[in-house]
């Protein structure tokens, strides 16, 4: 970024006198570029790029970047750059860029903590804070007697900021003793607190998800039947009026169903089941002679309607083939 901020200035700081722009012209044909001004306009109307010194080669604009006025775009591709980063009481300096990157463990789900190897022996929390700090808020730092610690940082993303740093050789001031410097190791956390709340937070989230699907099944499934009441004399005397009913004797033989299966039949009430069961029985039979009844009428009523439809059919074909003969007469007739 301060290389092309650079060049930019640089670029503009320029100054090219324009008092004869026949030479500035003619530079840019031998180039094989269109004349144009500093601003843009042509400056040769009738410019040929044929004409050249380097024909064959497509005009350039100068205006485009990669030119002198514009600077040339970052590609994505291109590594990242670590620079020296100076900090208050420290200075970081950056790995050899000619060695490979170092290695690291697999991330871990919902890792926030990281190791920090190689630390200066002289390094305090102060310290580490004031480094690693930089990268995201950090929560919390173990640090052990030895040159390593861990920093459990209060986001995820900003574990990803502190394994940049890992390859930097750190030197506390300008000191050059050997325990005032150290280089940095960054990696993931193996033994992380955090995973315990990543693992909670799974658990909360499964639930969440078994809730919702509950729900969307209790909203989709179909209503259930109404609960049926236990036996008593009062609805004994109901149910017994409702098998009368031809418009509610289905439900009430579910109830009587019901009312059999739980096991509510003793011997003070076996008579008033027997009643139900036999005015039940009645009905059905009442309902089975209907029935036939109904049946032999749908019978009678198809067989009639054949023979008339048969008698239709009849008088359909006599007509016609009277018709039919009364024509072929009057032709014959007028031939």
């Amino acid at each position: 970024a301060e290389g092309i901020c650079n060049i930019t200035m640089d670029s503009n700081s320029i100054t090219m006198p324009m008092s004869d722009p026949n030479a500035w012209a003619t530079a840019m044909n031998n180039l094989g570029m269109p004349p144009m001004g500093m601003t843009g306009q042509q400056l040769m109307p009738d410019f040929d790029p044929n004409l050249g010194m380097m024909a064959g080669i497509t005009p350039l604009n100068p205006m485009m970047p990669g030119l002198s006025m514009v600077p040339a775009p970052v590609s994505q591709d291109v590594p990242v750059v670590k620079e020296i980063i100076h900090c208050k009481s420290c200075t970081l300096f950056p790995p050899n860029p000619n060695l490979p990157p170092p290695a690291t463990r697999e991330r871990p789900p919902g890792c926030k903590t990281v190791f920090v190897g190689g630390l200066p022996e002289n390094a305090t929390e102060q310290l580490i804070m004031e480094v690693f700090g930089q990268c995201g808020d950090i929560t919390a730092i173990r640090k052990s007697k030895k040159n390593f610690c861990h920093i459990r940082f209060a986001e995820e993303f900003t574990v990803d900021k502190a394994l940049f740093l890992s390859g930097y050789r750190v030197r506390l001031g300008s000191s050059t003793d050997k325990k005032d410097t150290g280089r940095l190791h960054v990696d993931f956390a193996q033994a992380r607190d955090d995973l315990y709340e990543w693992e909670c937070r799974q658990r909360m989230l499964a639930r969440e998800e078994r809730h919702r699907r509950k729900m969307e099944e209790d909203r989709l499934r179909p209503p259930s039947p109404p609960p049926i009441v236990h036996y008593s004399e009062h609805e004994c005397s109901q149910l017994g009026d409702k098998i009368k009913d031809d418009s509610k004797f289905p439900e009430a033989v579910r109830v009587l169903f019901t009312w059999l299966e739980r096991g509510e039949v003793n011997r003070r009430n076996a008579n008033n089941f027997y009643s139900m069961i036999q005015s039940s029985n009645g009905h059905i039979r009442r309902l089975t002679s209907e029935k036939s009844q109904h049946e032999k009428e749908m019978e009678e009523a198809k067989d009639k309607f054949k023979s008339a439809l048969a008698g239709i059919v009849a008088q359909c074909e006599s007509h016609c083939t009277r018709l039919y003969n009364t024509a072929y007469t009057v032709y014959t007739v007028n031939i």
